[in-house]
């Protein structure tokens, strides 16, 4: 296959992956005008990216044939691998010389392995893992947290501006993602806090509006308590980061941790209510659906109570 990069004047982007947060992150490159290809497993999702002006490719291969830089944003390890033909002939032909800007959430180890496969297939590799979920995404709200070597670092920091209010170097291979797990264990253990002050709240009969209003009158408001309260008050789970993707967060954090030989005593707690949620058939909705653990947890209580003689 004969590759292709189009002029240098006006280079062409890939981006592999439109799920939840892919879509509107590809999105948003395209309606800033970036020359964009795309491709992504289930070809609908990538309609509104036609419908934007990028060209939705036929295969991941041509995706690579056209662009230089390509943003890859895919469910999982594996599913990366897969995608990318890791471990037989297919993947170095796809990487070499070209700029792998990988944009989800895997372990650091996972990354620096990856990175170092596709340095030896003479490409180049950037980790740039996401904080935020689905509406800071179509906001272009996100804050990339960036691994790599300081030269590609750079090359690619301006590109994500269309999807990223902040892009901030962290270091080497791998850094990027130990920084996300480290804002991740604050998000994970934040969201299931605020669900079960929600619940305490309620249980108590106060009105729930009037806690989110005091609660983001406060030294506590957040983006994530304006738009989170509302959505356990109403048992709203919309997802903007499904309660599975939650709990494999809080599994590679424990993950790290327990390699290092470090305590995450609020994570754990945390994990195991995600898991809860999962058990309850949330896995795809919303992380806030981790409420419903601890209503559970509460009901389980009463039940235990008036069973007492």
């Amino acid at each position: 296959m004969t590759q292709e990069t189009g002029s240098p004047d006006t280079p062409v982007y890939g981006f592999v992956g439109l799920g939840v947060m892919g879509q509107p992150m590809a999105l948003n490159l395209a309606r800033a005008g970036t020359p964009l290809i795309v491709w992504n497993r289930t070809p609908d999702r990538a309609e509104p990216l036609r419908a934007a002006g990028a060209r939705v490719a036929a295969s991941v291969e041509d995706v690579f044939a056209h662009a230089r830089v390509v943003f890859v944003m895919l469910l999982d390890e594996a599913v990366t691998d897969t995608v990318l033909g890791r471990g037989g002939p297919a993947f170095g032909k796809l990487v070499a010389g070209r700029v792998v800007v990988s944009m989800g959430s895997t372990a650091p180890e996972y990354a620096r392995g990856l990175a170092a496969d596709v340095h030896a297939a003479g490409g180049r590799f950037v980790e740039a893992p996401v904080s935020g979920s689905r509406k800071p995404a179509e906001a272009g709200e996100l804050v990339a947290m960036l691994g790599g070597d300081r030269d590609t670092v750079e090359e690619v920091r301006p590109l994500l501006a269309p999807m990223c209010r902040e892009a901030i170097p962290c270091g080497g291979a791998g850094s990027g993602l130990l920084m996300k797990l480290a804002v991740n264990l604050y998000l994970n253990t934040t969201i299931a806090a605020l669900a079960e002050a929600v619940h305490f709240a309620d249980r108590q009969d106060l009105d729930l509006e009037t806690f989110r209003a005091v609660v983001d009158s406060g030294q506590l408001a957040s983006g994530v308590t304006r738009v989170k309260v509302p959505m356990l008050a109403a048992h709203d789970f919309t997802v903007q980061a499904a309660t599975a993707d939650a709990h494999a967060s809080t599994r590679l954090i424990a993950d790290a941790a327990r390699a290092a030989g470090i305590a995450t005593p609020l994570l754990d707690l945390s994990s195991d209510l995600y898991a809860e949620s999962v058990r309850l058939g949330n896995a795809r909705l919303d992380m806030s659906s981790v409420i419903t653990a601890i209503e559970a947890r509460t009901e389980a209580r009463t039940d235990t109570a008036t069973d007492r003689p």
